[in-house]
């Protein structure tokens, strides 16, 4: 027997299209699917950033009478990375509006630039979603997608989504940064270092952590390596560190990606390209708990928003950063 749940998503848009409209109308039945049909939506929002993943919901049916789904695909127009795959699961929303999975298909294969799954339940409607990971080559180019569905008569139907820009962003999370130990932080490697390896590549270090629990407006830090020694009370710094980098405090900007998807707000390239640094200090002292620091280097090639994830009071925080080069 064919399998006759998650046969409504195309129909719930038909009817959402009705209900937005600006003029208010009698309201109509929609009509019936009578062939194969698809649709498409993009779920994640902000900056599409390398590494990260973008996550579609591809709906699809066909009627009853004209037989039953066997595979549907997406091809990119890039290759993407490790970790991009259509789910073999489709997805409908529940009374309580949890959405609950059912296993509809074998799991997806990707080849070059397309990514298939083939349908092993007998069914005539689904929702699917597809992720595609970001590739680290691609920044600052154009992606596009063509999502295709197959039905047991022959039939295909095709839907394109993009061509949607790729952020020049670079994004590393949860950094552990310790006062006294690993405590140099590098914006080109978006790396933190020890003082031995700092002293091996000094002309990568931007910013020193610390953290001195006197004065209390002191507290957590980034400073400098060339910041007055007022500002690095007890630190002995390894040779050859000089860099006066610029650093802007802010409040109030805890960004979803960074903050590990807890917030709905995004830095995004224009930010990072747009934000004032004239005349910004070489050290940003009283950092807390999802507090952030805009960051510039000294040589003015990259700018960074520094998102501070956690602090502890014996010393550490845990932070990550997006990464721009102007």
């Amino acid at each position: 027997m064919q399998k006759k749940y998650i046969q409504f998503p195309l129909l719930v848009v038909i009817l959402m299209a009705t209900m937005i409209a600006c003029k208010k109308e009698e309201y109509k039945l929609p009509d019936p699917i009578s062939q194969l049909t698809n649709d498409c939506i993009k779920r994640t929002i902000g900056p599409n950033i390398a590494t990260l993943p973008i996550e579609f919901a591809y709906a699809m049916a066909v009627p009853k009478s004209q037989g039953k789904l066997v595979s549907a695909q997406v091809e990119a127009s890039i290759v993407g990375a490790a970790g991009t795959y259509l789910e073999n699961r489709s997805f409908y929303t529940n009374s309580g509006g949890v959405d609950v999975p059912i296993v509809v298909g074998t799991p997806s294969t990707t080849v070059d630039k397309v990514t298939k799954m083939n349908f092993s339940l007998d069914t005539n409607a689904a929702t699917l979603r597809y992720y595609y990971v970001i590739p680290d080559g691609s920044k600052g180019q154009s992606v596009s997608f063509t999502f295709t569905v197959t039905s047991s008569d022959g039939k295909t139907a095709s839907f394109k989504m993009g061509p949607y820009t790729i952020s020049k962003m670079s994004i590393m999370k949860n950094l552990a940064v310790t006062n006294g130990a690993n405590a140099y932080i590098s914006i080109e490697d978006m790396a933190v270092y020890n003082a031995t390896a700092a002293a091996a590549t000094p002309n990568k270090i931007d910013l020193v952590y610390l953290y001195r629990a006197a004065p209390t407006t002191f507290t957590h830090a980034l400073v400098s390596p060339a910041a007055d020694p007022t500002y690095l009370p007890g630190v002995t710094l390894p040779a050859g560190l000089t860099k006066s980098t610029k650093l802007r405090k802010v409040f109030g900007l805890q960004d979803r990606n960074l903050a590990n998807l807890q917030y709905g707000i995004y830095v995004d390239d224009i930010d990072l390209a747009s934000v004032d640094m004239t005349d910004m200090p070489n050290y940003a002292i009283g950092l807390k708990a999802e507090a952030g620091v805009w960051v510039e280097t000294a040589d003015k090639k990259y700018r960074a928003y520094i998102f501070i994830n956690s602090v502890n009071a014996a010393g550490s925080a845990v932070i990550s950063m997006l990464r721009y080069t102007l």
